[in-house]
């Protein structure tokens, strides 16, 4: 099986962040990721512009 990188439902607001935390991870929690984008922000702006593009882009994951 493939693994995909999608949204998640465990959202805050789009899902992005939980999404990559699930990829990178199952067991990682998803505030560590959301922590490490909010600081990486900071220090680079673009990323707003990364996580909007990644909101449209990632799909929602399939349920069975």
């Amino acid at each position: 099986m493939v693994k995909r990188l999608t949204k998640s439902y465990d959202r805050i607001i789009a899902g992005v962040c939980a999404g990559i935390s699930e990829y990178i991870n199952p067991e990682l929690d998803p505030l560590l990721m959301r922590i490490a984008f909010v600081v990486i922000t900071l220090f680079n702006p673009f990323m707003l512009l990364v996580y909007l593009i990644l909101a449209f882009a990632m799909p929602y994951p399939k349920t069975a």
